[in-house]
């Protein structure tokens, strides 16, 4: 991990675990952690601050890791005149979207690495992504940046000041909130409406080359379509799914997606494979095939869950974060074939096939290899063309490919991100108990057990969640990220269960979190907590990345929450958080698809359904329905006597068997059916 090839003194990171800390604790460059450590020194030596802010499996971070920080010309500049610090931001997202936000605002645009040219007192006057060293094709190189940046922080200390001011205002601007618009339903149809405008109809996806999975607003738009009944909605989600699952961001061999593509077609990824693409894109095909039932979605949600719980599994049950996309120093390299290399595994004639339906070509598609992919192939066609059925190919395919990927594991590995990130952990566990109760599947639901229990063991200190655990040690106070996954977790897993304790750790983890993050006054959840390092900003957001804000995620699962326990004061807060970020939501709806699936649910025919499920066994096929099917506007409460209820949801705590049978119990829009033993009339009721 540690790279000593060039510099053999470590520096201050050797004592961090973050592996991207720690690929980083013997360049020459005096790097520290960020800490007080690091700001004293710059405000006694008079020096600025270098801010270097990336993550272990960031292609573009290693590239300017090798051209600029193992080098020791470029080293010793920023160590003359700069006081230099690295940060991973997968273990302080709350700095990375402080600066990040920045960096947008100087620039109009972000990315990583995130570098940053700040005051001893943290406020940057200069930013941007990444820099190569010496100046070429009209951009900046980094030893030019850190002579002119320096001698503007020295010999122009007003023109510094002046900047820093400006930064502050537009930061306390960028995250002072002040509601005006009042959302009405047309807001769902337009988010609709912009989303199909984007649509790729050739290859699937929304907007041009680079091209990132999206699997929140793939989620929105089933449910835009369950609310509409849009069947383009559909369309788009189905033929995205289609086109990812046949792309080169699909890993053939060995399964799970890459972060994203960098054409259109989904064919050249960067290579690296996050864990929470595979949690988000796992949902994504998992309520792909509720909705469809079609065979293929289940396929590629299987397949993920393999690939995670093979690659990506703590031996105690956690979930690491990530492998990169370098292995020997080159992008993409342990993915990509010739067709020698294809037939030297598999034979000539089963190499040949291989190599026509996989698209593995002499001249090949990624720098003079092959990325193996399916784009534009009708197995049915290539079946008639080899004279067997289409299951008979993709047998042999399978066949072939399980053989490729033994062959595969003799080469150098890229490297794996082994640490366990709470919020990460929490979409994986969602994803693995939403699987376990569709494809009705144990070796999922005990997964996602094992990795619950893994949280609860080593990233909760004294009540409090933490952002991530590491090689023993456990370190930062949880985020709102954190809190709201978390949250997810243990509703999905009540669902996949019906075990009312996961509604009580959810209940005592969102008092936790209105104490922790909620802004009484404004609405909606603080990035960090009160008890948090105040940094000089305190973002409130609710913009969807690569993965769906915090915000949005607990307002969700509030909603869900407080229809589950009858707490309309979570719903209270929820309405609050809806009304706070009303101007986002309207002006930038497809940036917030996934809060818009909580207003979207605001303006559904909810059904609260109370099952009491006597030794009869009555409602089982209308539990099973509940399960496989696709209800996203339902909440489902079970139990063998209405006691087990009362402590989770008071409401149902009156009610009782009907002629001491399994009963169910079904409401919509404060107003209830009759309760009923029969399956057909709760089935009516439910579908009306």
């Amino acid at each position: 991990m540690q790279n000593k090839s060039l510099h053999n003194k470590a520096n201050r990171l050797n004592h961090e675990k973050s592996p991207y800390l720690l690929q980083h604790a013997y360049n020459p460059v005096d790097w520290y952690p960020w800490g007080e450590e690091a700001f004293q020194k710059a405000k006694r030596e008079g020096k600025p601050i270098f801010l270097s802010i990336g993550y272990s499996t960031c292609h573009w971070c290693h590239v300017m890791e090798r051209e600029s920080f193992e080098d020791q010309e470029v080293a010793q500049m920023i160590n003359e005149r700069f006081v230099a610090i690295k940060v991973d931001r997968e273990e302080r997202p709350d700095l990375d979207s402080v600066y990040m936000t920045i960096c947008h605002m100087m620039n109009g645009m972000g990315g990583w690495p995130l570098s940053v040219f700040m005051t001893p007192e943290q406020v940057p006057f200069y930013s941007g992504t990444y820099f190569p060293k010496e100046s070429r094709y009209g951009m900046p190189g980094l030893k030019d940046v850190i002579i002119q940046l320096y001698q503007n922080f020295k010999q122009q200390p007003d023109k510094v000041k002046n900047i820093e001011k400006n930064v502050q205002h537009a930061l306390d601007q960028a995250f002072h909130i002040t509601p005006s618009t009042e959302l009405s339903e047309e807001v769902l149809d337009h988010t609709y409406s912009t989303l199909f405008k984007q649509f790729d109809r050739t290859y699937g996806g929304f907007g041009n080359a680079p091209k990132f999975p999206r699997p929140h607003t793939l989620t929105f738009l089933l449910r835009y379509y369950d609310y509409s009944g849009q069947e383009e909605a559909l369309n788009m989600v189905t033929k995205t799914l289609d086109g990812l699952a046949a792309g080169g961001i699909y890993d053939h061999v060995g399964f799970g997606f890459s972060r994203y593509s960098v054409d259109e077609k989904y064919l050249v990824p960067h290579f690296e494979k996050m864990l929470y693409d595979q949690a988000l894109l796992g949902i994504a095909y998992t309520e792909a095939y509720q909705v469809t039932k079609e065979p293929r979605f289940k396929k590629t949600a299987d397949e993920i869950m393999s690939y995670v719980l093979r690659d990506l599994t703590h031996p105690e049950g956690g979930f690491y974060s990530a492998e990169d996309a370098d292995s020997e120093g080159e992008e993409g390299k342990f993915y990509v074939w010739t067709p020698d290399e294809i037939k030297g595994v598999l034979g000539n004639s089963l190499g040949e096939q291989f190599c026509e339906i996989y698209n593995i070509t002499d001249h090949g598609n990624f720098e003079g290899k092959s990325i193996p992919n399916v784009i534009g192939i009708d197995l049915q066609q290539y079946a008639s063309s080899y004279n067997s059925t289409e299951k008979e190919l993709a047998e042999a395919l399978d066949h072939s490919r399980a053989k490729l990927f033994e062959a595969r594991k003799k080469r150098i590995h890229p490297f794996k991100d082994d640490k366990v990130i709470t919020s990460w952990n929490g979409m994986m566990i969602a994803a693995l108990a939403k699987a376990s109760r569709v494809f009705e599947n144990d070796t999922y639901i005990n997964a996602a057990k094992h990795g619950l229990e893994f949280i609860e063991t080593h990233l909760i200190v004294d009540d409090r969640l933490m952002v991530r655990y590491r090689d023993g040690e456990v370190k930062h106070l949880g985020l709102i990220d954190d809190y709201a996954y978390m949250l997810w977790a243990y509703l999905e897993m009540y669902e996949a269960t019906y075990d009312l304790e996961y509604i009580q750790k959810a209940n005592h983890l969102s008092e936790n979190m209105f104490k922790l993050f909620l802004d009484e006054e404004g609405g909606g959840f603080y990035l960090y907590g009160h008890d948090h390092e105040q940094l000089i900003a305190r973002p409130k957001e609710a913009a969807d990345g690569a993965v769906p804000s915090g915000n949005s995620v607990a307002a969700l699962q509030l909603l869900r929450l407080a229809r589950l326990t009858g707490d309309h004061q979570k719903e209270e807060v929820v309405e609050k958080m809806l009304h706070a970020f009303s101007d986002d939501l309207a002006k930038y709806s497809d940036g917030h698809v996934y809060l818009m699936q909580t207003y979207l649910l605001t303006k559904s025919n909810m059904k609260e359904v109370v099952i009491l499920q006597g030794m009869n066994n009555g409602m089982k096929p209308l539990l099973d329905s509940l399960r496989n099917d696709f209800y996203p506007s339902n909440t489902t409460l079970v139990a063998v006597s209405p006691e087990e209820l009362k402590e989770v949801a008071p409401f149902a705590g009156d009610y009782t068997y009907l002629n001491n049978q399994s009963t169910a119990y079904i409401c919509e829009n404060f107003s209830c059916h009759t309760p009923t033993t029969r399956v057909d009339k709760a089935f009516r009721y439910l579908k009306v």
